[in-house]
């Protein structure tokens, strides 16, 4: 009966333990030049944190600024960025919308869905002009 008890509490750190390291181990860093929009917060430019906190859920958080946002839903993305990292956004005129996070060293491969104010965005610019993919920010571990 010791036995298995001694077995089952090493089984639950074990899985405790696996769920720190994986929330360690896939944070990567990045500088944005300018102030982009993910979900439905609007973050200021600056040097981001990334962490995946579980396979659908990342955090993104800027210290300096006390900026922090959730983004739940993630998806993997198709694409994958083999050297590095890289974070892509779509540009409606001045404004920016993270959209994908690819970075194979720290398994972060992830397409950020359309937030309902990117949809309001993109409607409004659609008959003025078409948005553009902008990569400006590169991930480092």
């Amino acid at each position: 009966m010791k036995r298995i008890t001694a077995i089952a509490l090493l089984a639950i750190a074990n899985f405790a333990l696996a769920g720190t390291s994986y929330a360690q181990s896939t944070g990567v860093r990045a500088k944005v030049p300018f102030s982009f929009t993910v979900g439905d917060k609007v973050l200021p430019a600056g040097d981001y944190t990334i962490t995946s906190e579980t396979p659908q859920v990342i955090v993104i958080k800027n210290h300096d600024h006390a900026a922090e946002a959730a983004v739940s839903l993630v998806i993997q993305a198709s694409n994958a960025s083999p050297s590095g990292g890289k974070l892509l956004f779509h540009r409606y005129g001045s404004q920016y919308f993270l959209t994908e996070i690819l970075c194979n060293p720290a398994d972060m491969n992830l397409s950020i869905p359309p937030s309902k104010r990117e949809e309001r965005v993109q409607r409004e610019q659609a008959s003025l002009e078409r948005s553009t993919t902008t990569l400006v920010a590169y991930l480092t571990r």
